[in-house]
């Protein structure tokens, strides 16, 4: 029996329900235990909270006490140092990397084909979404909205705020599409994603020895992984404003990268790179980043 521990939310739950069916298929049994976690029971923005892994400390303490076999995160929400006496041992293949707006009215577009948010209210706890979204629609107003995917939905609805933000990969994985409601999903043009954004990570204590490389996607994880890097040089967390994003095309690999203002900067840096190889591509957007920041 392999024990998957997971956060409680609706969309956790359907990652969780999907790693288990995947074992189920290759001959394991498993079973789903709900962990509560730092950011599930303190409702303060993160930019509020001290400290990294607001929803993962305690699943990977879970596992170190062997209560657990296998966690289920998401990848974006993993500090980039692995604890000692773990270890991630799968990236499946990725969803949709995207952030999407979401809205109970359709938006007007400008001559670009951006949605516009002038004017409205937009809800969101990522300094990386409000530092990104600001800088297309510098008229727009950000309200810290925090909660599961329904949730923010909800009191989106209920006039917390004309528009939330979320998530391409909750969204697809929820299979959340209402005819009452407007999705917006916006280019990595537009508003870079967080460094993992979309991909799982499948994590178990440094001594679990049970083959699960039919989860492994390396393609996902080599880009993700590049991704982090960007994150990991910053020494960031959940409060920097940080987008990053890998992806292949024609060239080789497409490395972007938005750090919205921070200290005394008021001006957000912007990179846009390829490279043969994701390796290389961050490896020169890190040396550009930290002369910009120089």
């Amino acid at each position: 029996m392999i024990r998957i521990g997971t956060r409680g939310s609706k969309l956790a739950l359907v990652q969780a329900e999907w790693a288990a069916d995947q074992l189920r298929r290759n001959g394991h049994e498993a079973e789903i235990i709900v962990i509560k976690t730092k950011g599930d029971v303190i409702k303060d923005r993160f930019d509020k909270m001290e400290g990294k892994g607001f929803f993962t400390a305690e699943i990977e303490a879970a596992l170190l006490q062997d209560e657990i076999d296998l966690a289920v995160h998401c990848l974006k929400d993993l500090p980039t140092e692995n604890p000692s006496g773990l270890k991630i041992v799968a990236i499946p293949e990725r969803e949709d990397p995207r952030d999407c707006l979401v809205s109970a009215r359709a938006l007007a577009f400008s001559e670009d084909g951006v949605p516009q948010l002038d004017g409205l209210t937009v809800g969101t706890s990522s300094n990386r979404r409000v530092a990104g979204l600001a800088a297309w629609c510098p008229e727009a107003t950000f309200v810290p909205i925090r909660g599961n995917v329904p949730t923010r939905i909800a009191k989106m609805e209920a006039g917390e705020a004309d528009v939330v933000v979320l998530a391409q990969a909750g969204l697809n994985r929820l299979a959340l599409q209402r005819d009452d409601l407007f999705f917006y999903p916006l280019t990595q043009d537009v508003l870079v994603p967080a460094p993992g954004q979309g991909a799982l990570a499948l994590q178990t204590r440094a001594s679990f020895d049970t083959d699960l490389s039919f989860f492994h996607h390396e393609e996902t994880a080599r880009c993700a992984d590049a991704e982090r890097r960007v994150l990991r040089s910053l020494g960031g967390g959940c409060q920097t404003p940080l987008g990053a994003w890998v992806g292949k095309v024609d060239a080789g690999y497409r490395v972007k990268v938005f750090l919205g203002p921070q200290g005394e900067s008021q001006t957000p840096i912007r990179l846009d790179l390829t490279g043969p190889d994701p390796e290389t591509a961050v490896e020169a957007a890190c040396r550009n980043l930290a002369e910009s920041r120089e």
